[in-house]
């Protein structure tokens, strides 16, 4: 780590976190300059009490609105073209993004391509951002968990499937960014105990690996430290206790900061994580939680070093790798978290292919220990069958 690299670090959007804030998304919406947003979710979150909540009151601020709920838990590249089109036959002036990561990155996609013509795939976060100088602006947009763990909430990148390939990528653009992040605890209680652990697992996931990303960015690390705390310490009473609003709020803050952190980049989960979602249609969070232990094992020896803070923030008094790891397995056993790919549904045969993908994941640039596609593979077998 170079701590005299030049280096160019943003910070996120303004934040409104607090049980019971949803009740402001109408005012929220008028001081953005919107009059008719497009309510953007997923559909296993359509029918749930949020939405029409959203609905109500924004209608009681005098505000129009519509939904889509076209959004699959692996966001597609079509979904984003449907929903574009709705954008533009209702003539809505901004999007509200409501769900977990992947009603939030539907709605980002929306949002990037609403106003313009300009194909999807051209805002792929490896290519040159399209020069927007002389086209429409952004459509304001409003991110609003409704669980503890993706962290999407507060930047404007979304992970969209491109169907032609069977591959998730990233898109994005910086001019666009959420005018404002809206954590209300609420939503959260009615998550169930898997989702809740699930999720949760992601927020720690994105912690350990934007710290261990081999970067000099003091502010990232800090963020992610205490956002791991917050995560490890609150996640078994959240899943345990899912009515308990103290360890909702605190997943909630703990999840948003974590997602910051990932600014900084992510790794080797991830990038294996996108590519099997994007094949298998699995849940993303528990995806990374199964995958997790195989990749720490693969990175242990470029890690160890930093393994130290990232122990003290869960609580463990040896600080060293093996009781690290020994914890994040015994964490995941307590939360019943499958112990292998295979277990979640996964084909035993697929490594090879997945490797293939995920080398092309810029979370595997950014992984501590740089891999070949064939170490890849090796740590997809072991994901597969031994598991932690």
């Amino acid at each position: 780590m170079n701590v005299l690299e030049q280096q160019d670090w943003t910070f996120p959007v303004p934040i409104a976190y607090g049980p019971g804030r949803l009740r402001e998304i109408a005012g929220i919406c008028r001081n953005a300059g919107m009059n008719n947003p497009l309510i953007v979710t997923d559909k296993g979150s359509s029918e749930l009490w949020f939405i029409s909540q959203i609905v109500q009151f924004l209608y009681e601020g005098g505000l129009d609105s519509d939904i889509y709920a076209g959004i699959s838990p692996n966001p597609r590249d079509d979904e984003i073209g449907a929903g574009r089109h709705l954008f533009v036959k209702g003539k809505h002036d901004g999007v509200i993004a409501v769900g977990g990561g992947s009603g939030m990155d539907g709605g980002k996609a929306i949002a990037v391509v609403a106003n313009n013509d300009i194909d999807l795939w051209d805002f792929e976060f490896e290519k040159e951002p399209p020069d927007m100088t002389d086209r429409a602006s952004f459509p304001t947009l409003i991110c609003i968990p409704t669980t503890a763990g993706t962290g999407a909430e507060t930047d404007g990148a979304a992970m969209i499937t491109e169907v032609s390939r069977r591959m998730k990528f990233c898109i994005w653009h910086p001019e666009l960014k959420p005018a404002l992040a809206l954590l209300d605890p609420e939503l959260t209680l009615g998550l169930a105990p898997n989702l809740t652990a699930w999720t949760g697992f992601d927020a720690m996931v994105h912690a350990i690996e934007a710290y261990c990303v081999p970067q000099f960015h003091p502010i990232c690390d800090g963020i992610a430290i205490e956002g791991l705390r917050l995560v490890s310490n609150w996640l078994p009473t959240a899943v345990m206790e899912p009515g308990n609003i103290e360890a909702r709020g605190a997943m909630l803050a703990g999840s948003c900061l974590a997602g910051i952190s990932f600014l900084k980049g992510l790794g080797l989960v991830h990038a294996i994580s996108h590519m099997i979602g994007a094949e298998y249609d699995t849940h993303h969070g528990l995806t990374n939680a199964v995958v997790l232990p195989a990749v720490l094992r693969f990175n242990a020896d470029v890690i160890e070093g930093r393994v130290g803070p990232i122990a003290d923030a869960m609580g463990l008094e040896d600080t060293s790798f093996e009781v690290f790891y020994a914890a994040i397995c015994e964490m995941l056993d307590r939360l019943e978290i499958p112990n292998s790919l295979v277990d979640i549904g996964v084909p035993a045969d697929c490594a090879a292919t997945i490797a293939s993908r995920a080398i092309q994941d810029c979370n595997a640039v950014t992984n501590p220990r740089q891999a070949t596609v064939q170490e890849i593979e090796s740590v997809i077998e072991s994901a597969l069958s031994q598991g932690r």
